[in-house]
């Protein structure tokens, strides 16, 4: 039996993107980037006004209010801030009216009229009915323009509708109201100030514009942060500011500001990340070049800049998720939490990690990250034997890669994760394919070159040509949660192409990161072995057995070492070690590895 349909009377607000299609058509990307950015922007105004956004539509969105005056304020506010940014324009349009709510769908007439009202806005304008005029028009100083009775499609009756011009009588409302902190989105919020020109040569202002410009560019592509745009974070251009009053006016938790200094054909670039709640520098470096390829230097330094913050903030985001009572975390925090466990590394915190990612998915259901996350812990482990049933995971891990996909085309981790399960099912293109979108969507994605490699590596068995990716990856992730897992690919790669002293060093580099690590202790051993450093073989294959002593496949290189270096009766007493650890026979087992290494089986 289902419920019967609910009404309320609700402010009941629609904006739409002005020039999208156009734009689509143009430059996809940007336009993609702009529906981003109207979408982040439209939550927490819309949440500081006690409403609610209930579909994002296209390039539109459809939210209600309990109140007139709080939707009239929120609308102010969005407008004010496109106003400064200069992007994005939308028009919104507000009706007061009964909504009818039947399960998950919400309509009635006044989400009909509010409809029908927004393409009468002009562009960053406001166009509202007879009865949102009537309660705000005394408690609002904002100049209204009377369009009289508007005929519009698909409503019987003439509408009075009232019209707000962008920017009119803005200066004298909305600044007292904007004097309160904006309300921080979901998503860390970041904003890359200006350069300074710390140089007498005036050209170098434009090198120093252009490395903020690309840097913002740059960590645009992170789905995970919440990016100011250029017009906005210019218009402190040539300003001394105090960080905390950028923070509450741009709406950020973190600043990136640096300068650049010219010296002959010399540049030095200084850049810092600042978190602006708290005044703390989270980390700051300095960076020199040549000018002789002045556009090259540009993208290397933006690179170097990138591959630091963005790693930095989402540390910092998930010590902020932990610090916090569970009861209080929101979809962002289940995510970021169940990262924290994630990058542990063991069943019982990967359990938790999943347990995580479906509660952010179930808080937010069009939460693409959520559903990419999941799917990445489901499946992404499978090799190091974290799931009982891979049959039920790679199913569930399609399922949440898809319905991210759905929700986001551009999530990268969603794409890794499909790429993830096409590895595992054999399906080699598809699989390259997948991790190449990835690194298309972000080229600074580290996950993507990472995945790519081991497509390339593990499914094609093309190594050499997986070799670039797992150092692009390394190179673009230099503090890495996973990085000792891409330093072990890549000893993996090297191995195989019989280049066994690069794979020795890429191993021992992977244990200074875990070192009670017994698959990499066991890959040390096995490539130590194929060098002819028998002794340090034996050796590290019994430290992956003191780690692990149910690592059954770590007894048989170990005896076959011994074998090798001639000493069976070491080789017997391993092979009794792992009867006692497998309940297998000793003499079957003992006389498996006497005829391997005699040669006498196949």
């Amino acid at each position: 039996m289902t419920d019967s349909p609910k009404r309320k009377l609700a402010a009941i607000m629609f904006t739409d993107m002005v020039g999208y299609t156009a734009l689509m058509q143009k430059d996809e990307s940007k336009a993609r980037e702009l529906i981003e950015r109207h979408r982040a922007l439209m939550e927490p105004f819309v949440k500081k006004h006690g409403g609610e956004v209930i579909q994002f539509v296209g390039d539109g969105t459809f939210c209600w209010f309990d109140s007139a005056i709080e939707a009239v304020n929120a609308a102010l506010e969005i407008q004010y801030v496109l106003k400064v940014e200069k992007e994005l324009a939308l028009r919104i349009g507000i009706h007061l009216g009964d909504v009818v709510i039947e399960g998950d769908e919400v309509y009635g007439d006044g989400v009909n009229v509010a409809s029908r009202i927004e393409p009468l806005a002009e562009p960053g304008g406001i166009c509202v009915s007879g009865m949102v005029y009537e309660g705000v028009r005394d408690r609002i100083d904002i100049p209204f323009e009377d369009l009289g009775e508007q005929e519009v499609k698909n409503i019987d009756r003439p509408l009075r509708v009232w019209r707000w011009t962008a920017g009119a009588g803005l200066a004298a409302s909305i600044p007292a109201k904007m004097d309160e902190p904006l309300p921080l989105p979901d998503k860390p919020p970041i904003a890359v100030l200006p350069f300074d020109n710390m140089s007498a040569d005036p050209e170098q202002e434009y090198f120093a514009d252009g490395i903020a410009e690309d840097v913002i560019t740059a960590l645009s592509r992170f789905r995970s942060l919440f990016v100011i745009a250029r017009n906005s974070s210019f218009t402190y251009k040539g300003r001394a500011v105090d960080i905390s009053q950028v923070a509450r006016e741009l709406g950020v938790r973190y600043v990136v500001e640096g300068s650049v200094r010219k010296a002959g054909n010399r540049v030095r670039i200084t850049a810092q990340l600042i978190d602006a709640t708290s005044g703390n520098h989270l980390w700051a470096d300095r960076f020199d070049g040549s000018l002789d390829d002045v556009f090259d230097l540009q993208d290397q330094i933006t690179e170097q800049i990138v591959v630091v913050v963005e790693p930095e903030v989402q540390a910092r985001e998930r010590e902020r998720a932990q610090r916090k009572p569970p009861e209080s975390l929101d979809a962002w925090e289940h995510l970021q939490r169940g990262l924290s466990h994630l990058y542990r590394f063991n069943k019982t915190d990967r359990t938790e990690a999943i347990r995580l990612f479906r509660k952010a998915a179930a808080l937010d259901p069009g939460f693409a990250a959520a559903h990419a996350h999941l799917a990445y812990a489901l499946c992404a482990l499978m090799p190091f034997g974290n799931t009982e049933d891979t049959a039920k995971a790679v199913v569930s891990g399609r399922a949440a890669a898809a319905k991210a996909v759905s929700l986001d085309p551009n999530e990268p981790v969603a794409r890794f994760a499909l790429g993830r399960l096409h590895i595992f099912a054999g399906e080699v293109e598809m699989a390259i394919g997948e991790m190449q979108t990835a690194i298309a969507i972000n080229p600074n994605y580290a996950g993507g070159h990472y995945g790519l490699g081991v497509a390339y590596h593990y499914s094609a068995g093309q190594s050499e040509q997986a070799l670039p990716h797992f150092d692009a990856a390394l190179r673009l992730s230099p503090r890495d949660p996973l990085r000792w897992m891409m330093l072990m690919m890549k000893g993996s790669a090297l191995r195989f192409l019989g280049r066994h002293d690069e794979a020795i060093a890429a191993y021992r580099r992977a244990l200074e990161i875990v070192p009670d690590g017994a698959e990499g202790h066991r890959n040390l051993g096995v490539a130590l072995q194929k060098a002819g450093r028998l002794d340090e073989a034996v050796a590290a294959f019994r430290t992956a057995l003191e780690l692990r002593p149910d690592r059954h496949l770590v007894y048989n290189s170990l005896a076959l070492v011994l074998m090798e270096k001639g000493d069976g009766a070491a080789a017997r007493e391993v092979c009794e070690a792992w009867t006692a650890a497998s309940g297998g026979d000793v003499e079957a087992i003992a006389f498996q590895f006497n005829a391997s290494a005699s040669g006498l089986s196949g």
